[in-house]
């Protein structure tokens, strides 16, 4: 079993909401333990709380910031979005001596490492699956993160 088959499997559990795996075969055993629904919620506790001090400002003066908040979601409409394939801790580095894999601006073509994400201990490079040019990354370094998260906007044209 390679890499790859432990990804799909990893997100298959996370998909499915079963809380235990185990998968044996003659030459590998994987046990695979998410975390009960309690802990997941503590992923999102964060982003919720970013999100208000945000959504506070906005209240006194109503019309402009939502005319540029909807204006900004058409902007970011045009972009493509790479997403988190797991539930895990986010890296830009490959180790804390390296440098990132990616910065705002750079090109990247499919198939490149844009992150590393950290599940159960397994450190699991994550590939883009589009080219272009990043526009944006959507979530700090050293962050946890949800499946299927937005963790870059890339440019196609």
């Amino acid at each position: 079993m390679d890499i790859k088959d432990i990804q799909n499997l990893v997100r298959f559990v996370a998909k499915a909401g079963v809380s235990e795996v185990k998968y044996k075969n003659k030459d590998f055993e994987i046990y695979i333990k998410t975390p009960l629904g309690g802990e997941a919620v503590s992923y999102v506790t964060p982003q919720v709380a970013y999100q208000a001090p945000v959504s506070a400002p906005a209240a006194n003066p109503v019309s402009a910031p939502a005319n540029s908040d909807a204006a900004s979601s058409d902007d970011d409409s045009k972009y493509i979005t790479i997403k988190s394939p797991m539930i895990g801790t986010f890296y830009r580095k490959p180790s804390p001596d390296k440098d990132v894999f990616i910065n705002v601006g750079d090109s990247v073509t499919e198939g490149k490492v844009v992150c590393v994400i950290e599940a159960m201990k397994l450190f699991n490079q994550i590939e883009s699956e589009v080219s272009g040019k990043i526009v944006k990354i959507l979530v700090e370094d050293s962050s946890p993160v949800e499946y299927d998260q937005p963790l870059f906007l890339v440019d196609p044209s």
